[in-house]
């Protein structure tokens, strides 16, 4: 069986999980606290059972995209990364550095359908939508590269967020949450291309 990414996980569906893996409450809140601060591997997680970590590493991969290559720009520190996916596809991601921060643009999708014609999205065209997990491993790598995390989010990389709605709105809601990333909404932008009756469902989420 293939594992899953476990920032692919809500929040709440990792909780439910320790508690179905015969652990107490309390390990869901170490365990997030190690997944979205940066830990490398479960081996690194010393405060949690050496059986539970097994485990983990049985069920989940931590990291669901690795660096291939970066390009950094000598005039201002921009930061292009090229992306690997467990599968096998590439993407995208950008770390932009600026005097009040530093933001990440990440890819939500394996190339794209839209074709759009101001976009240099891959010519091949749409392969897959990503992963929660895959996005948030966007902007964990990005942290990484700007000394430990980032303070914005921009979904504006290959693909468009609003036709890979589920997996967004799940990244979303583990980037914002208090025991996820902890990233205020109001430092994440959003570029959709319009489609519609997406946008509503966004807007009846009132965020």
């Amino acid at each position: 069986m293939a594992k899953q990414g476990i920032r692919s996980l809500s929040v709440d569906g990792l909780r439910q999980w320790v508690i179905s893996a015969g652990q107490p409450a309390y390990r869901a809140k170490q365990l997030l606290a190690w997944v979205y601060n940066g830990a490398a591997s479960f081996d690194e997680m010393t405060n949690l059972p050496a059986d539970f970590r097994s485990r983990l590493a049985e069920e989940f991969i931590l990291d669901e995209a690795v660096e291939i290559s970066r390009l950094e720009s000598a005039k201002d520190g921009t930061v292009k990364f090229l992306i690997e996916l467990t599968d096998g596809q590439c993407v995208e991601a950008v770390l932009m550095r600026y005097k009040h921060g530093n933001t990440v643009c990440i890819s939500t999708q394996a190339g794209c359908k839209m074709g759009c014609a101001f976009c240099a999205s891959p010519p091949a065209g749409y392969a897959r939508n990503l992963t929660p997990g895959e996005m948030m491993s966007q902007v964990m790598l990005a942290g990484r590269a700007a000394g430990g995390r980032v303070d914005g989010v921009v979904l504006m990389g290959i693909g468009e967020p609003l036709d890979n709605y589920e997996n967004t709105i799940t990244f979303l809601d583990n980037l914002s949450s208090p025991e996820g990333y902890g990233l205020s909404l109001r430092h994440v932008s959003l570029s959709t291309c319009g489609l519609v009756d997406k946008i509503d469902l966004l807007a009846q989420r009132r965020y």
